[in-house]
């Protein structure tokens, strides 16, 4: 019988121990902190024609490239109040990439992966990027080629 009721006594031990102070909360409460709240916002299938690539005849024809992104928002600390200008707007980081694209020829895939995460971490709330380029009419007997970075504030 004493058997059966022990396993009571050491959970409520243990429920003790979990809310007992320590030494970060007590001698430095003002660090003690929420998680940061975030949320994702993404662009998905950004197509630009572009001159990209190492070969003569990519340096005078324009390609398709696909860009998808994907980016760690931190919360706004205001309330959004239904107004655009209180985010991280999708539309003003995909003419920024669009306009960049088609501004000079790009050699590799992977500087305007590069360059594309640049301009969404230009945004003070983008804490993470994944930027993912691809060139559709590459190689023969393939949908895409092309590269995936992730880029984030140090």
């Amino acid at each position: 019988m004493g058997a059966s009721i022990y396993p009571y006594f050491r959970a409520v031990r243990r429920k003790m121990h979990m809310n007992k102070p320590t030494v970060a909360n007590v001698l430095f409460p003002e660090k003690m902190t929420r998680p940061t709240s975030t949320h994702q916002v993404f662009i998905t299938d950004l197509m630009v024609d572009m001159l990209i690539g190492v070969y003569t005849h990519e340096k005078s024809t324009p390609q398709p490239v696909r860009f998808n992104i994907e980016m760690t928002v931190l919360d706004a600390p205001a309330p959004l109040a239904d107004n655009y200008k209180n985010v991280v707007c999708y539309e003003t980081i995909a003419n920024h990439i669009m306009d960049m694209a088609k501004s000079e020829h790009v050699n590799l895939v992977e500087t305007l992966a590069e360059k594309a995460a640049a301009i969404c971490l230009n945004n003070e709330r983008v804490s993470l990027v994944k930027v993912k380029v691809e060139k559709l009419n590459a190689i023969k007997n393939t949908t895409s080629v092309g590269v995936e970075i992730i880029r984030g504030r140090s």
